[in-house]
Formats: structure tokens, sequence, C-alpha cells
């Protein structure tokens, strides 16, 4: 069990895998959060996050590394 104030980190191909069980392989967001082992509020931001990427509005991690250098 976590502590109040821990934050767990997710990989972007752990996330990819998330999304993939709700919008690919036809899980609601709550059991596909729950087969995984996250959140719902969370499986929703990591959707929402890769809408913005795909349309240029948000950057990806590629990306980001990539202006960081």
């Amino acid at each position: 069990m976590t502590t109040k104030g821990t934050r767990r980190h997710f990989k972007p191909e752990f996330k990819k895998d998330a999304i993939a069980l709700a919008s690919e392989q036809g899980y609601s967001i709550p059991k596909a959060a729950e087969a995984v082992g996250t959140t719902a509020n969370n499986l929703r931001r990591w959707i929402k996050e890769r809408k913005q990427e795909e349309s240029g509005v948000r950057l990806d991690a590629g990306e980001r590394a990539e202006l960081d250098r």
C-alpha cells in the first residue's frame, strides 16, 4: 500500500496498453483501469492526453525530450 503523497509512475508503453484495452478491445474505462491496476481517472486522463498528442495539441514524450535537448 502506498502512503499518502506517494505517486506511482507508469511507463508510456504501459499507458498505451491500458488505453488499447478501452479503445480497441471493448473494455469499459473502469474495467480496463481495474485490469491494469490503476484508477479510471488516470485512464481517462491518459486517453485525453493521447488524443491531444495525436492532434498535435500536446507534445509526446519523444518530442519533449527533443525540445529539452
